[in-house]
């Protein structure tokens, strides 16, 4: 059974259509759902969890359809977005306390200790946390009731580096039990690059990739060489400047274009790995810039 499985999933406004989307998720794994702001990242969450209603499609949690009038679905969600609501004048353990109420698997015990580690001061009112602890808060908020799924909509947006790295480390080493399945939306790759297992790259409302995060970072290069005359396209490039002789190549599959230039009697041959935001960045550019040699 699938973590959650997406089926022809649309939104349309007047200006923007999101999909038709087909995702799905294995037990345990994370995914990671990259794509710049106003791509459609937050309305498929959003479709997701009720927020909104989808036009079209179905959306299955653990085999069970997020119907808004059958919520035992919702018990298998966490869900953290951008925006954290609390009720202000609650002090944060008043509004753990609250919410706990709706979930017959909330363990106190785990909300303790999360406060813990995330060293967030319970007794404070909502209204007086740093941004960085409302985001410490929604988390906790999401994980005590022990969800198999969590959804995370760019969650630490908004925050300044050091914080965000604070909390990014705190939640991945919690996290990388393997036990939780992640579906993590963000614009910033570094964010999930290192938990992911797959990137889902999503542009415009569509998607336009779903790939294992290693294969990216094994395969992708960046390849630099003197070529005096050829023609016709390189295999595996999506990217090619060229200076008289001088050729600069972006290669989704090092190994084939290293054996098509040397076959073309290309000459100084470099090669250098790319980040994973480098990547996300020609992905999302798309295949505009190929020229021919």
């Amino acid at each position: 059974m699938k973590a959650f499985e997406i089926q022809g999933l649309y939104k349309r406004y007047p200006d923007f259509t999101l999909g038709p989307l087909d995702i799905d998720l294995e037990p345990g794994t994370v995914l990671g759902y990259i794509g710049p702001n106003g791509s459609g990242k937050s309305t498929t969450l959003h479709c997701m969890v009720g927020l909104v209603k989808a036009d079209g499609g179905s959306v299955k949690i653990f085999g069970k359809e997020n119907h808004p009038n059958k919520p035992a679905w919702k018990f298998d969600i966490g869900y953290v977005g951008d925006v954290h609501v609390f009720y202000e004048n609650w002090s944060a353990a008043k509004n753990l306390k609250f919410l706990s109420q709706f979930y017959p698997d909330w363990s106190d015990n785990l909300a303790g200790e999360l406060a813990k580690r995330f060293d967030i001061p319970l007794g404070k009112k909502a209204k007086e946390l740093s941004s960085g602890n409302r985001v410490k808060l929604s988390l906790i908020s999401a994980l005590s009731h022990k969800p198999r799924l969590l959804l995370l909509d760019e969650p630490t947006a908004g925050l300044d580096p050091v914080v965000r790295t604070e909390v990014l480390d705190t939640l991945f080493e919690i996290l990388a039990d393997g036990e939780h399945s992640i579906f993590y939306s963000t614009h910033i790759l570094s964010d999930i690059g290192r938990l992911a297992d797959e990137l889902l790259f999503l542009n415009n409302g569509k998607i336009m990739q779903r790939t294992a995060k290693d294969d990216l970072t094994e395969k992708w290069r960046k390849i630099s060489f003197r070529l005096a005359h050829s023609n016709g396209r390189i295999n595996e490039v999506i990217s090619h400047q060229t200076e008289g002789k001088d050729h600069r190549v972006i290669s989704t599959d090092f190994e084939k274009t290293l054996v098509h230039l040397k076959n073309l009697g290309a000459e100084n041959i470099l090669e250098n790995r790319m980040t994973i935001d480098e990547i996300a960045v020609e992905i999302l550019r798309g295949a505009k810039n190929v020229d021919s040699v």
